[in-house]
């Protein structure tokens, strides 16, 4: 059982949240800002937690509202794929190098959280994880100081933490109607390795493809439609973070209707097999993420043999020239 001290936050700063409202024209993803909160940890007079203790406390964070902090003030995060009731944690192997688990290590000292929303889970690997509200918490390998956090957002199913173990920032304001079967879900977020980005409901990057035309009918059919399959806009569309002006919808060659953000039809990629991937950024030099502005992304292309249309035969992407930008 975990052994917990209450003791009462004491500090608080502001910050403000930078809203992404324009195409980047670059790589850095607009990250909220984070009140450093190494100091907050031993505000009051209270002893920073002993090595090999955890300690979970709570900042102020801007527009992000409260945010649960370790020890050294890392924002804490939370994960959409794990479940509270009953608590359970979903993060192992690679996912948890780059989100470390909180571990209940030694003695777990508490700030400024109710100590009866406070527990534990056990891991895959038998080691015991701080949960708060059901919830595990995690740090992000990204975040390099205390007072960052690169996490926000992540894969739109990486959220900071806030003091009951929610989401802290716009993903813990009141959620919008049910989405019903069908219904497309545009979310902005920020993408590893990309910045800034639009994911669907799932979570999966969506992509533009510069050979089609703003507003006119997409180029991409047949075969290619099975490489990069298009958001269709069947029944109510959600936006989240992305202006409703920029929203728009345009008949298919088949006379389905797809979803365009910015006049720009947007598409998914099936070698894309896990929410928060972008593999289709830079295929065959004309396939890019699409950002919340509906413009293209800028951040650099890792593959380069991928820029080209070397990566994989074309009968893999499945369209002629024309279409898969091949």
């Amino acid at each position: 059982m975990l052994r917990k001290r209450f003791v009462v936050a004491a500090a608080s700063a502001a910050a403000g949240l930078v809203v992404l409202s324009a195409c980047s024209g670059g790589t850095e993803a607009a990250a909220p800002a984070v009140a450093p909160a190494a100091a907050v940890a031993g505000a009051g007079g209270n002893a920073p937690a002993a090595k090999g203790e955890t300690k979970v406390a709570v900042a102020e964070a801007g527009n992000l509202g409260q945010v649960l902090v370790d020890k050294d003030g890392f924002t804490l995060y939370r994960f959409d794929k794990d479940s509270a009731k009953p608590p359970k944690s979903n993060c192992d192997g690679d996912c948890a190098k780059a989100w470390p688990p909180v571990l209940a290590e030694g003695e777990v000292q508490i700030e400024g959280v109710d100590q009866a929303l406070v527990g534990e889970v056990t891991r895959a690997d038998g080691r015991k994880q701080v949960t708060v509200g059901g919830w595990a918490l995690y740090r992000y390998a990204k975040d390099a100081k205390a007072g960052e956090a690169k996490g926000q957002g992540v894969g739109s199913t990486w959220y900071a933490a806030n003091a009951k173990g929610g989401k802290a920032g716009q993903a813990a304001k009141e959620a919008p109607a049910e989405q019903k079967d069908g219904d497309a879900k545009l979310v902005a977020s920020n993408v590893d390795g990309i910045g800034p980005a639009i994911v669907d409901q799932d979570g999966f990057t969506l992509y533009m493809f510069t050979k089609d035309k703003k507003n006119k009918q997409p180029t991409c059919n047949g075969d290619c439609a099975k490489a990069w399959p298009p958001v269709l806009a069947e029944g109510d569309v959600q936006l989240e973070g992305i202006d409703q002006k920029l929203l728009g919808k345009v008949k298919r060659a088949d006379g389905t209707m797809q979803v365009t953000v910015g006049g720009w039809a947007v598409y998914r990629y099936a070698k894309d097999t896990e929410a928060g991937q972008a593999n289709g950024h830079g295929v065959g030099g004309t396939w890019f993420v699409i950002e919340p502005a509906g413009c293209k992304s800028t951040a650099p292309v890792k593959d380069k043999a991928a820029q080209s249309g070397n990566a994989a035969p074309k009968k893999e992407e499945g369209a002629p020239a024309q279409d898969s930008g091949y």
